[in-house]
């Protein structure tokens, strides 16, 4: 078993809107990310997402109007619903919680598709 410290994980984090595997249960991963402007219009068929704000605000963008969190916060977004998360503030940290098939772009597959999730 290891202990996860999350600040030392974030400070390994180099690029923004770049997911990264800090651990494993079951068949979900639990994610780091740095968010920095906005990102896609997207959503996931078949699979839910968690956000957890650790530093820094963010702006979950929703078709029926935004919610916004800030730090020790999270949302749940539903499969199936459209979504564009964007930051606040200069740099957000989030914590993501969500099975291993999800693509961080959803149905939508650009230059921000990550694929090949690393581990650190």
């Amino acid at each position: 078993m290891e202990i996860v410290n999350l600040k030392d994980k974030m400070r390994r984090v180099q690029e923004y809107w770049s997911p990264k595997i800090v651990g494993e249960l079951n068949d979900t991963y639990v994610k780091v990310v740095k968010l920095r402007g906005e990102f896609v219009w997207h959503h996931h068929a078949g699979e839910d997402e968690l956000f957890f704000v650790v530093e820094g605000g963010l702006r979950m963008q929703l078709r029926d109007g935004n919610r916004d969190l800030g730090p020790g916060e999270f949302i749940i977004v539903p499969r199936g619903v459209e979504h564009c998360p964007r930051a606040l503030t200069d740099e957000v940290h989030v914590v993501l919680i969500e099975p291993r098939t999800t693509l961080n772009t959803g149905n939508v597959v650009n230059e921000r598709t990550v694929r090949d999730l690393e581990r650190i």
